[in-house]
């Protein structure tokens, strides 16, 4: 029993959370405050062992409060027996119930016990209890962000279970350290180790062993955003589990593939995968969860009949669900997939909320494909239900969602008072457990709920909450929690701009803290964004002043908001001030892409007009100011789809802004390392590729640009053969140069897996660039001045596409990143290059100067004058 207990734990915990679509609507529901007890079955005669059987079979079923009860008695009859090992092997799975309950303190102090007990022993028969509470204590620092220590212990529970021979929970515990290693940023080693894994399982004899832990690993890969190897490892644990005829493990292997599926965009395969894996399993649960998934989809995708259609069978099936923390979740899910179609109906115009954020916009002539539907009082009763059965188990993190959820219902019929209430019993519970994951939600719901009824400072305060538990919980932000890295842009971003909002939303609440708190929440915002792009929390981040980098410096913050563009200005030794244009954020990117197209068309100054008005809104209400500062260099902290286009090419109308500023980008002054270095005689360390490689062309100029840039600077040439990864991380290493200049194709993405450079033998992406690139000693004096990435160019159509080029500049160890935001003719990119590095050869002229003097070089040229061949380079990072 205990085996297969232990096997289910690894592999359950490991799965990612599913997301599931939803909106909006109004709802009225009775709400019975009552609170019930669960009471246990257990027999008060029976003996510990049996207690802790049933303690664990509660624990199966989700009835958390009643597995600590019959635990604990457990727990307390083995310590007077006598029986140190079986009283360790029940404080162990107490944790884990603690654990589930977010009952911190108590799981660290049973696990602790547990451990106590058995380190005491030299006695084999304790091996496999101890492998246990070693892994149970792995998960536990790992979610408490502890994540070096985590690795430790499953490094050492790993062992254990070797000692032992047990297979099962050797792979387990080895598929829990890709976790830690991941999370630690160890992207390199979490590869190799997971390689391992996957051929362990693929020699698998048991195949109930390989398809268990080929799915878990399968989930893994999908979270740390390897989605084809998780969808080519899941179809195997398919197979497995198809051939050993177990249907519960078929259909969790479906439902992982239909996930999978599903964060590839490939909706069609999930929504299949989804169908069959609710059509082969006789679990309720497995059906429930598979069929909830499946009717979120056709919502997404908009099949309203489809969806309509298959309600009955779902609304059948939880009438008969067992009571657990998963009927609970399922109603809510099931009440967030009827309001999404509901407002295919119309009736009402929705209202965003933190309860429902991703449900798709029907067309009002396809409403006419629904039939009846379930009254908002009933989608209301759902949710109430949802609520009176998490009191029932005493769940309290499933009651405090319940709660939320039903608030936010209230919210939509703008019943302000009974809203309000549910949201701070909601907020009032999540507290009590710490759990910052749901806090966060009520915190900002709280806030909605406030400036609805114009208390904006109040709201301002929850708002305010609600980024600190936000920026509290980073680590299971990104790196533990799928279900918030898949909907960033849904749940969590707007948080932050909406606090943005209230703070500028009018002069008389623009005061300078005001100002400032928007500018700081703005930066921790782009801080979140890049942290989401790695999928965990890997920046180290602290306040600086702009004067204390640089006292000739301008640093401007566009902010996208739903109904206008802000801007935050900072002048040297000035207040902030602020600026807004009425545009909805829709009218900006239209614009902001006008001008990204218009550029690429050499022969045309279409450009123009959109130069220009970019130019109104960021520059000219602050263009005085700025020649009265003597301001230098003008920094751009930039948002949403303005990071795609060039500051450079801003136009006056009489001249680019780069003709009168040196310019630079940065995600924030929080990441700037504000010291420059002593500036030294330059060096550099290149690489680049001729030659065709793989789908790319040949770059024929890109040894004429390294032989320039030689020229300029003593410089170590890896050219084609030579530039491969591993030559790369040994130059790296064994060259203290200043600077590292890689002449390549490489692309920019939203996201981290399709971010890289190409290498001769293999494409580098982002977390390996930034491995190489940190194998160097870390001092300042052998730290890497200036990346310049040549050729590399963002993804077309990909909105936020140079995000990778800020999590790139940010986590690639050097100072400084030079880019191209695409790729530019290679003769051009040789003349640039070429002089950018005789400027900056002079130890006076600052990076963002070089850069500039270089772009005006070619600018002057008529071969080169149009923006398309010189605004593209980009300096992100520290400037000096």
């Amino acid at each position: 029993m205990f085996v297969k207990y232990r096997q289910m734990i690894w592999a359950a915990t490991l799965t990612p959370l599913v997301i599931l679509s939803s909106s909006t609507l109004p709802v009225i529901a009775t709400v019975n405050q009552t609170q019930v007890s669960a009471t246990p079955v257990a027999n008060q005669n029976a003996n510990a062992m049996q207690l802790m059987q049933q303690g664990v079979n509660f624990y199966q079923a989700e009835q958390f409060a009643a597995a600590v009860e019959v635990l604990q008695q457990a727990v307390q009859m083995f310590r007077t027996e006598g029986d140190a090992l079986h009283q360790a092997q029940a404080l162990n799975y107490l944790s884990l119930v603690y654990q589930e309950l977010g009952q911190w303190t108590s799981a660290t102090q049973a696990i602790a016990d547990s451990l106590q007990l058995l380190q005491t022993q030299d006695n084999a028969e304790y091996l496999p209890i101890l492998a246990q509470a070693l892994n149970t204590q792995g998960h536990l620092q790992l979610a408490q962000g502890q994540a070096e220590k985590a690795l430790t212990t499953w490094q050492q529970a790993t062992t254990t279970y070797q000692k032992i021979g047990d297979r099962t929970g050797s792979v387990g515990s080895k598929i829990n350290q890709v976790q830690a290693l991941k999370a630690l940023g160890l992207y390199r080693r979490a590869l190799t180790s997971l390689n391992s894994v996957k051929q362990l399982l693929q020699q698998e004899p048991d195949l109930l062993i390989k398809t268990t832990g080929l799915r878990s690993l399968g989930n893994v890969l999908r979270v740390i955003g390897d989605l084809p190897q998780s969808e080519t490892v899941l179809r195997d644990s398919l197979a497995a589990a198809q051939t050993v005829r177990s249907p519960q493990n078929e259909s969790a292997a479906l439902l992982s593939l239909g996930n999978t599926s599903r964060a590839q965009q490939n909706l069609q395969n999930a929504l299949s995968y989804y169908q069959q894996a609710a059509s082969v399993t006789n679990s309720p649960h497995q059906k429930i969860q598979a069929q909830l998934n499946q009717l979120s989809l056709l919502l997404e995708t908009q099949q309203l009949s489809d969806a309509q259609a298959l309600l009955p069978e779902i609304q059948s099936l939880l009438a008969n669900v067992p009571i657990s923390r998963t009927s609970v979740n399922s109603r809510i899910n099931l009440a967030q997939s009827l309001i999404c179609l509901k407002q295919q109906e119309g009736q009402i115009s929705v209202q965003s909320s933190p309860i429902v954020q991703q449900c798709a916009n029907g067309e009002r002539e396809k409403a006419q494909e629904l039939s009846s539907l379930p009254s908002w009082s009933e989608i209301g009763q759902i949710l109430a239900t949802a609520l009176q059965q998490a009191r029932t188990l005493q769940d309290q993190r499933a009651e405090a969602q319940a709660l939320g959820y039903l608030g936010g219902l209230y919210q939509q019929t703008q019943q302000w008072s009974d809203a309000q209430k549910l949201t701070e019993q909601a907020l009032l519970v999540a507290q009590t457990i710490n759990a910052s994951d749901i806090t966060y939600r009520w915190q900002w719901q709280l806030g909605r709920l406030q400036n609805a009824t114009g208390r904006t400072q109040e709201a301002i305060a929850s708002y305010t909450d609600a980024v600190s538990s936000l920026k509290s919980l980073r680590n299971d932000l990104v790196g533990i929690n799928p279900e918030l890295q898949f909907s960033f842009r849904d749940s969590v971003e707007p948080v932050y701009r909406e606090l943005v909002s209230l703070l500028l939303q009018s002069p008389s609440t623009a005061s300078q803290k005001n100002l400032v708190q928007a500018r700081d929440t703005i930066e921790a915002l782009q801080v979140a964004e890049i942290e989401n792009f790695f999928r965990t929390a890997c920046l180290d981040t602290q306040p600086v002043q702009i004067d204390q980098v640089d006292s000739s410096a301008a640093v401007i913050y566009p902010i996208i908001l739903g109904d206008r563009l802000e801007v935050i200005v900072s002048l040297p030794k000035q207040p902030l001030r602020h600026y807004a244009t009425a545009l909805s954020a829709n009218r900006v990117e239209s614009i902001v892409e006008g001008l990204r197209q218009t550029l690429f068309t050499q022969t045309s100054r279409r450009y123009l007009p959109f130069a220009a008005e970019v130019y109104n809104w960021l520059i000219r209400p602050v263009a005085a100011d700025l020649e009265k500062s003597g301001v230098k260099t003008i920094v751009f902290v930039l948002d949403g789809a303005m990071r795609n286009i060039p500051m450079a090419a801003l136009y006056d109308g009489e001249q680019y802004l780069v003709e009168k500023y040196s310019i630079a980008l940065t995600p924030g002054l929080q990441l700037l390392d504000p010291q420059p270095l002593a500036r030294e005689r330059l060096k550099a360390l290149t690489a680049g590729l001729t030659e065709a490689r793989e789908s790319f062309a040949a770059l024929p100029n890109v040894k004429l640009e390294l032989e320039q840039i030689q020229s300029e600077v003593p410089s170590r040439v890896l050219l084609n053969q030579e530039f491969t990864t591993n030559t790369l991380q040994n130059a790296v290493q064994s060259s203290p140069v200043p600077v590292v200049h890689l002449a390549t194709h490489g692309q920019f993405s939203s996201k981290a897996e399709e971010t890289f450079i190409l290498s001769w033998d293999s494409a580098i992406d982002v977390n390996q660039l930034n491995t190489i690139l940190r194998t160097r000693d870390t001092n300042r004096r052998n730290a890497i001045e200036l990346l310049v990435l040549s050729a590399c160019e963002t993804v077309a159509g990909d909105k936020r596409a140079a995000l990778g080029l800020a999590g790139m500049a940010v986590r690639a160890g050097a100072r400084s990143t030079l880019a191209t935001l695409w790729s530019v003719s290679d003769v051009a990119t040789a003349s640039l290059m070429g002089q950018f590095y005789k400027e900056y050869a002079n130890t006076s002229v600052t990076k963002a100067d070089a850069l500039r003097r270089a772009q005006q070089t070619l600018l002057k040229d008529p071969k080169y004058e149009h923006p398309y061949f010189w605004a593209p380079y980009v300096l992100v990072g520290n400037w000096l």
